[in-house]
């Protein structure tokens, strides 16, 4: 029988960390996804999000997460892409982790998002997620930039920024839900980046980077 894998091969790609697993949502993590935001990622009021989706009511959370999970997989090509990463310890949804490209194969430009429930927050689950992803992209994508931002006042998340070598890269005014939001920039290449002190394991890599139109693949892979 065909696997979705085969079908759409973003599906196979698996990094490991010393305590995550960091795969693609599937449809059967919907429920857990919901779950975990529905059970806090941040204070009441409070949103770090341009897009304030976590204080929707919550017969509007569930569907609206589930679209925006289908929309980033309907949009996807090699040019063009937005990839969304369950992170799971053990058995626990934490939360999500996405990279996205725009006009890839010339800008070699990533960028990084993520949410983590609130009882996942304080551990290092933040830095080692995103440390993964940027090591990804630099290490087997071939990426040469790696792009965050973060409202100004967020220091939880800036300051996973200059813990992993980002550098501040202007900030901007932006209207974030019903505010207006500074917003700062922060750029990371392969020679800034603070790397972790463990190596990163990948599992379905070759069908990825085929899809993506990349050639190029690590040793060992």
């Amino acid at each position: 029988m065909t696997s979705l894998a085969e079908i759409w091969p973003p599906f196979g790609l698996t990094l490991t960390t010393p305590r995550l697993t960091i795969r693609p949502i599937l449809d059967a993590d919907i429920p857990a996804a919901v779950a975990a935001a529905r059970s806090g990622v941040h204070e009441p009021g409070k949103s770090p999000f341009s897009t304030p989706w976590t204080e929707l009511p919550e017969d509007e959370l569930a569907p609206n997460m589930a679209q925006w999970y289908w929309r980033c997989r309907a949009n996807f090509t090699p040019e063009s892409w937005t990839l969304l990463l369950a992170i799971w310890h053990h058995d626990e949804f934490l939360g999500v982790q996405d990279i996205a490209a725009k006009n890839f194969q010339t800008l070699k430009t990533v960028g990084t998002g993520s949410w983590l429930k609130q009882s996942a927050q304080g551990q290092g689950f933040g830095k080692e997620m995103r440390a993964a992803v940027v090591s990804y992209a630099f290490d087997y994508l071939n990426a040469e930039v790696a792009e965050s931002e973060a409202a100004a006042w967020n220091r939880q998340s800036l300051g996973v920024s200059t813990s992993l070598g980002y550098e501040p890269n202007g900030i901007f005014r932006d209207g974030w839900g019903d505010t207006v939001q500074d917003v700062q920039k922060v750029r990371l290449t392969p020679t800034t980046f603070k790397r972790p002190d463990w190596t990163l394991h990948v599992q379905g890599h070759e069908a990825f980077s085929s899809y993506l139109g990349i050639g190029h693949l690590p040793a060992g892979d």
